[in-house]
C-alpha cells in the first residue's frame, strides 16, 4: 500500500503537525550476522512528543518492508501526504504524544537516509552496491538498539510494528528482553513462510533480469526500473485481498480517449492501471538493491532457528499483544495466533486480538476503531 491508498483522517485526536527527520551518525564499525562489516553507519529517524525525565515513556515504531522513518506528521504545510501511520500517532491518538515519546527509524539496508547499498562506502569512495554485507532482521534490530541507547533510553515502554516491523518487535522481545516492557506485533509471523519467499523471489528475479541492474552497479535514475516496478506490482497484490480489489475496482474498464492509439495488450481494466501506477511511483522512492537486500533478510527470518518456538520466547520478559487481521492471507490470523499461543505455553504474558477488516495484509495501516482501542488499552499509562 502507498500513501495514496491510506485514508489519513484520524478516528480520534489531532495531527502531530510539522516534523523533521534527524540523522545519527555512528563513527564505529557495524558487524553483520552473516559476516562482513561497515566502518561506520547512519540512522535516519524522527521523534514525536517529549522524552520524560527518567526516559521511561519511549515507544519505538518499526516499519514494514518498504516503509521508512516518516511515521507521522508533515514536513511542510504544503505536503499533500503525512507519514504512513499518521492516524495512530499524535495527541489523543493510540500513540499519544501527550504521554509518549515516539521514535520512527529507517532500517539498516534501506534507502531513505539510513546506511544501505546505495550509501557512500568510505573504503572505496563509491556506493556500496553489492559490497554491502548480507543482511538479517537481527542486524536491523541491533542498529535500532544502538540508536535507542544513544538517545539515553534504557528501557522502551513499547516496540510496535506491522509485517516486517512486527518481526522486529518479536526480535526486540527475545534479543533485548531487559530493554522493552511491551511489544505489539501486527500482521506478522514467527518465521517467513514459503509462499512469501516465493513471491519475493519472483520480484527479485524481475530486478535481476532487468538489463538495467548491471550486477547492482547502476547509477541513480538508470537502474532496473522496469524490474523494480514489476516487483512492486507483484508484492502489492499480496498486500491486498480479493474483497478489497473487488470493492475498489471490480471489472471496471479504463476509459479511452477518442483517437487513442492502442495495442491488444494495453491497459484495459482499472486494476491494471492501478498496479502500473503503484510500480511506476515506487521506482521514484526506492532503491532496487535495497529491495533485494531487505526482501532477502525477511526471507531469512526464523525466530526459532531449529528450536521450538516456546524455547525461542524463553528470554522474553515483555508483555505482548499480537494482532491478526481476518482477510490477511500473506500472514494469516492463524500465524499471528500461533505466536501468542507459543508465548503462553512458554509462560509469558501474551494476548491475541483479531480485527475484522477486508483490506488484506495492509489492514494494519488503516484506521480502525477496534484496532485503535486495543492498542490504546494495551499501552496504558507511563508508570
Amino acid at each position: 500500500m502507498t500513501d495514496d491508498d491510506i485514508p489519513h483522517t484520524a478516528l480520534e485526536g489531532s495531527d502531530i503537525g510539522l516534523v523533521q527527520y534527524q540523522d545519527q551518525f555512528f563513527d564505529e564499525p557495524f558487524m553483520f550476522d552473516l559476516g562482513g562489516s561497515i566502518p561506520s553507519f547512519n540512522i535516519r529517524y524522527e521523534t514525536y512528543g517529549s522524552l520524560n525525565a527518567d526516559a521511561s515513556n519511549a515507544i519505538l515504531v518499526c516499519h514494514a518492508l518498504t516503509g521508512d522513518h516518516h511515521v507521522a506528521g508533515r514536513y511542510t504545510a504544503e505536503d499533500r501526504k503525512p507519514g504512513w501511520w499518521n492516524s495512530l500517532v499524535g495527541p489523543g491518538r493510540p500513540l499519544d504524544t501527550n504521554k509518549f515519546f515516539v521514535i520512527g527509524t529507517n532500517c539498516l539496508g534501506g534507502c531513505q537516509g539510513t546506511t544501505g547499498p546505495s550509501s557512500f562506502n568510505p573504503r572505496t569512495g563509491t556506493p556500496y552496491f553489492l559490497d554491502f554485507p548480507q543482511l538479517t532482521l537481527r542486524d536491523m534490530v541491533r542498529a535500532q538498539h544502538r540508536l535507542v541507547s544513544h538517545l539515553g533510553i534504557k528501557k522502551l515502554h513499547a516496540v510496535i510494528g506491522g509485517s516486517m516491523g512486527g518481526m522486529h518487535a518479536l526480535l526486540w522481545a527475545t534479543e533485548y528482553p531487559d530493554s522493552v516492557a511491551r511489544i505489539i506485533a501486527l500482521a506478522c509471523a514467527a518465521r517467513q513462510n514459503t509462499q512469501a519467499i516465493a513471491f519475493n523471489e519472483v520480484g527479485r528475479s524481475a530486478i535481476l533480469q532487468d538489463p538495467g541492474w548491471q550486477q547492482g552497479r547502476y547509477t541513480k535514475n538508470h537502474g532496473p526500473q522496469v524490474g523494480l516496478a514489476v516487483a512492486r506490482m507483484m508484492s502489492h497484490i499480496t498486500y491486498l485481498s480479493d474483497q478489497s480489489l473487488e470493492r475498489k475496482f471490480g471489472r471496471t474498464r479504463r476509459p479511452r480517449t477518442e483517437g487513442e492509439a492502442t495495442t491488444p495488450f494495453d491497459i484495459e481494466f482499472q486494476v491494471e492501471s492501478y498496479l502500473r501506477y503503484q510500480g511506476n511511483s515506487f521506482i521514484n522512492r526506492f532503491d532496487a538493491n535495497s529491495y533485494l537486500y531487505i526482501t532477502k533478510a525477511s526471507d531469512r527470518f526464523d525466530l526459532s532457528e531449529g528450536r521450538t518456538l516456546e524455547d525461542a520466547f524463553a528470554p522474553m520478559s515483555a508483555r505482548a499483544l499480537i494482532i491478526g487481521f481476518s482477510s490477511d492471507w500473506l500472514y494469516s490470523p492463524e500465524k499471528n495466533r500461533d505466536i501468542a499461543l507459543a508465548m503462553l505455553r512458554a509462560g509469558k504474558n501474551a494476548s491475541y486480538a483479531e480485527v475484522e477488516m477486508d483490506a488484506g495484509h495492509d489492514s494494519f495501516l488503516l484506521p480502525s476503531p477496534p484496532l485503535h482501542r486495543s492498542i490504546s488499552v494495551f499501552l496504558g499509562s507511563v508508570a
